[in-house]
């Protein structure tokens, strides 16, 4: 079957799925609009826009101009999508310059149409895929940016085509529905509102959904992974321009996410790249020094020579969880050094941590950068505890967290504290540091359930809290610390940012408007970063969806320790 027929065969299963549906729109536009966007996956959507006064009519407008897409891009129609208009507003260039400042950088979700018509007409896929609407990394709100549009506008309706943006000129914004039809010749229809317009609706986040996004993700990071063991760091979609810069941290703590993804998949291709990874960790970017002790320690050295404190501690969790999983002790010692570099970077008296180290002469270049390399390390040495159950480990455990209580670290809401706090209470179950998990979320609630952006360490932060409150049940004298968190609020926050992650994931529906769609299907991006997938991005989506899936085992438990709260409260 020649392309195009095989290309128009698929598009006409969508006839009767928009059918049903569709409803004719108010005069003057015309009844039925109907935009059809046509990828095979390698290369950004053709798109096509046609008009009518009877359903009939625009499918087979819708259908001519599909063929035309095929035929002239030479296009096997692998990636079919058709979109109509629901909402439509008359507005100004001046009305949409004020729309779009009080509107986060790429979260405009109208389409904006030139004219009455929809003859020169773009969906919101269009336009933020374009950077149509996008003034750089320095603006933190939307920007009409009349270079990108008119470049897209010119390849889309040709070279002769003007932009007139005079603030008087008429547009028209739109809200869509739709359907698409994806490569194995599935039908889903699409969300017309809300954070998930232009996605397929209606998923349930149950275990065989968490199992696919796991792959697809795993497999994206996997794919990444360089035959000499270094990642492709990350690419800019919107035109797939790869980032050039490179940081060893995240190189280290991707590894980590990714063999907590195998442990769900046991995929070999995830395995092999691991291995790569490890590979470049251990043999390349890792050196031993004698400390003023005369002890060995290890230290993950970054680019520029620093000797980051998280570097070491992601490199070490790395370690000990593919000690745990892979039932493999090779790296034991390795550890250990790491480790003892790690506290090397402590001060013995206060607890306190150096962030940043020169190598190889081991002076200070930073007492403090970020607040996640304390949690980080603290967390590392935890998981090396359990493995090994070293007291010097968690000694500097405990002689951390008083810093972090003095500190009032607890302001920071920060998930790697979650994650060590969590575990600590594992072996010292004792009130403040279950405290310090309580007041780590207690009055982050609304903004971990409202956040506009996907923010995926939230629902790392919200699971590993999770744990530590379901412990504090079994401790009869540590009940009252309940009383000090809204456990309802809690599981509707929890919830409600897991389900949000999906508004991050780059659904072929949603990639297939980039330059290189293949290359970023499956993966996870940030949206306000001009869609970015880098791959510590992904780890972290990778890391709170793993997280989540576990829960479900233990969410009726969890339900019922909430119910308790409630009915004693009333």
């Amino acid at each position: 079957m020649p392309a195009e027929t095989f290309g128009l065969a698929r598009l006409d299963r969508l006839r009767d799925p928009v059918r049903q549906v569709i409803q004719p729109l108010d005069a003057p536009h015309p009844a039925y609009v109907l935009f059809v966007s046509i990828s095979d996956g390698d290369r950004r959507a053709s798109v096509a826009t046609v008009g009518a006064d009877s359903f009939d009519a625009v499918w087979q407008k819708a259908l001519s101009a599909a063929g035309d897409l095929l035929d002239s891009q030479r296009l096997d129609g692998r990636l079919l999508r058709i979109d109509w208009p629901v909402r439509i507003e008359k507005i100004t260039v001046e009305t949409l310059h004020k729309q779009l400042g009080r509107t986060k950088r790429n979260y405009f979700r109208l389409g904006l149409s030139l004219d009455n018509q929809f003859e020169t007409a773009f969906l919101d896929n269009e336009l933020n895929a374009n950077a149509m609407l996008y003034g750089g990394n320095k603006v933190e709100h939307c920007v009409l940016n009349e270079r990108n549009f008119a470049l897209y506008a010119k390849t889309r309706f040709g070279k002769a085509f003007e932009t007139d943006f005079a603030e008087a000129r008429a547009l028209w914004a739109f809200t869509t529905s739709g359907f698409f039809l994806d490569e194995e010749g599935r039908h889903h229809r699409l969300c017309g509102e809300g954070a998930g317009i232009g996605q397929r609706e209606g998923h349930p986040l149950d275990r065989a959904m968490l199992d696919r996004l796991i792959d697809s993700s795993s497999s994206y990071l996997a794919s990444q992974v360089k035959p000499d063991g270094a990642f492709v760091y990350g690419y800019h979609p919107c035109f797939d321009r790869e980032i050039r810069t490179y940081n060893v941290l995240r190189h280290a703590s991707t590894t980590y996410a990714m063999i907590e993804a195998y442990q769900v998949t046991r995929d070999s291709k995830t395995r092999a790249a691991i291995e790569r990874s490890l590979g470049q960790l251990t043999g390349h970017l890792t050196r031993i020094a004698r400390l003023p002790d005369g002890a060995e320690a290890a230290f993950l050295i970054d680019v520029g020579s620093e000797i980051k404190l998280g570097g070491n501690a992601v490199f070490l969790l790395a370690l000990a969880k593919y000690t745990s999983v892979m039932s493999d002790n090779r790296y034991l010692p390795l550890m250990d050094k790491l480790a003892t570099g790690i506290v090397h970077m402590q001060d013995a008296k206060t607890g306190e941590f150096r962030h940043v180290l020169l190598y190889p002469d081991l002076s200070t270049k930073a007492e403090f950068r970020t607040v996640y390399y304390d949690g980080e390390a603290a967390f590392a040495l935890m998981r090396l505890y359990a493995l090994t159950r070293d007291i010097r480990w968690l000694g500097a455990v405990e002689k951390a967290f008083e810093h972090f209580l003095r500190r009032n670290y607890t302001q920071y809401h920060d998930h790697w504290l979650g994650y060590c706090a969590n575990e600590l209470t594992l072996f010292r179950p004792e009130e403040r540091y279950f405290r310090f998990c309580v007041e780590n979320v207690s009055t982050y609630l609304d903004f971990v359930a409202n956040r506009i952006t996907t923010f995926p360490t939230l629902l790392e932060l919200m699971m590993a809290t999770r744990q530590a409150l379901s412990r504090i049940a079994d401790h009869p004298d540590l009940v009252p610390l309940l009383g000090e968190i809204d456990l309802a609020a809690f599981e509707v926050a929890l919830e409600k940012r897991a389900h949000y992650l999906l508004n991050g994931h780059f659904y072929s529906e949603v990639a297939m408007f980039m330059r290189n769609p293949r290359r970023i299907m499956g993966s996870f991006y940030i949206r306000h970063h001009a869609f970015r997938v880098r791959i510590d991005d992904v780890e972290h989506y990778l890391s709170g969806l793993i997280a989540y899936r576990a829960y479900l085992n233990e969410k009726e438990a969890f339900k019922s320790l909430v119910s308790r709260q409630g009915g004693a409260g009333s």
